[in-house]
């Protein structure tokens, strides 16, 4: 049970997507701070009052104009990494619409340094789905050289993670160093806060790009980020942490749909499997290990973790794909202590951006968090995205087409 226990938060937690990791809080000090490093690339390669009968901003990519970047705050520099050369997104395996792609850079600091937020520029918004940044050193930079040279192509495939041999990460903190999803824009830490970057560390950029509403035709890509940072040395800040919340998905088909040949959830999981390979695929088996949860059709899912350690809430995202509803995460749910950390109501897929708490909240080892999603079926019939698609059961997924429960914790660890 322990080994199938580990290997659940192993492949668990290299898939999960998509929202802005660093951006715990706006607060502090914008005196700006006119110190802009050179280019880097790659060395190879609600405000109104919605209906809720209605989806918001389902479209799947966003049409909003790109967001100016904030000042620097007094200290910060920047560092601009981009992707060498441009890459053309397809279907590694044949099937499917969905590329994960990684990209690998580096920073070229001067020296260690504390990261202090991200603005990650996708280069085609018509196509890029989701991005994270990864933190690699040593053994694993070294892999990645190697998968990165190994392939004729910028990058290398990479679904699941990385991609790379010897990645681990861990759900109760993890390795990212930054994310961008439709409607995300410069993220920012606390003023205070920051996540510490070493001078020989890599930037591993995974790109998820969607092809589901591209109507044929080549289309590139080359996507980039910029990095805030300042000098680890005479800078004392808080660590921020990354605690991942996923919840299995098992929406069923709708009943007058409920004869199709993907409407079970081993024939979805099958699925999944032809178009992410086997490993990634087990993932929605996997959730409910994790979880302790039953296989079992609901448009509803929750997962509660204990937390393992003191920490202190600064910000909370949350991700699903386009059939989302609503998703909740709640420290102590069902307790006197019980608090709502986030709250979305009215799920937007074009509005993935995190949201600061008011007040940072203490918890304990012990203390319990839960995320909640719900999704719905018929959002199939109002969104361009699944024109002339079949239904089917919809299980966890890389693929925009497939669900996603994940509740995004940004946290300081008190011990």
């Amino acid at each position: 049970m322990r080994e199938r226990m580990r290997r659940a938060r192993w492949c668990v937690a290299g898939l999960l997507l998509a929202s802005a990791v660093a951006a715990c809080g706006t607060g502090g000090d914008t005196t700006p701070a006119d110190q802009e490093a050179p280019v880097r690339t790659a060395p190879s390669a609600p405000a109104t009052e919605l209906d809720p009968s209605e989806p918001a901003g389902h479209e799947g990519h966003s049409d909003a104009p790109v967001a100016e970047a904030r000042p620097l705050r007094a200290g910060e520099r920047r560092t601009t990494l981009k992707v060498a050369d441009p890459y053309t997104p397809s279907p590694p395996t044949g099937v499917g619409t969905d590329d994960y792609r990684c990209f690998l850079l580096d920073p070229d600091l001067p020296e260690d340094a504390w990261l202090t937020g991200t603005d990650i520029r996708p280069g085609n918004p018509e196509v890029v789905h989701h991005v994270i940044l990864f933190r690699t050193d040593g053994a694993l930079t070294r892999e990645a050289e190697r998968k990165d040279a190994a392939s004729p192509e910028p990058g290398w495939t990479c679904f699941g993670g990385m991609g790379l041999e010897g990645e681990f990460d861990n759900l109760d903190d993890a390795s990212w160093l930054g994310a961008w999803a439709p409607g995300g824009s410069e993220t920012v830490t606390r003023a205070g806060y920051g996540v510490p970057l070493d001078q020989d560390d890599r930037i591993v950029m995974q790109v998820h790009y969607s092809l589901l509403l591209h109507d044929g035709g080549r289309i590139d890509d080359r996507s980039a980020t910029r990095l805030r940072w300042k000098p680890r040395q005479g800078s004392d800040l808080g660590e921020i942490h990354t605690v991942l919340l996923p919840a299995p998905v098992e929406l069923p088909c709708r009943p007058e749909y409920a004869d199709g040949p993907l409407c079970s959830h081993d024939a979805s999981v099958a699925d999944v499997k032809s178009r992410f390979g086997e490993g990634v695929g087990q993932t929605a088996n996997l959730l409910h290990l994790l979880c302790d949860s039953e296989v079992a059709p609901s448009d509803t899912t929750t997962c509660t973790r204990r937390v393992q350690r003191p920490m202190t809430v600064l910000g909370v995202a949350g991700h699903m794909h386009l059939l989302g509803r609503t998703i909740t995460v709640e420290s102590n749910a069902g307790t006197p202590d019980e608090q709502r950390l986030l709250d979305v109501p009215i799920w937007n897929f074009d509005d993935q951006a995190a949201r600061p708490v008011e007040e940072p909240v203490r918890l304990d080892a012990g203390d319990t968090l839960t995320v909640t999603c719900r999704h719905d079926q018929s959002l199939r019939d109002l969104l361009p995205a699944f024109a002339g698609t079949e239904e089917k059961y919809v299980v966890w997924g890389e693929g925009s087409g497939d669900e996603m429960c994940l509740g995004i914790v940004q946290a300081v660890f008190e011990d």
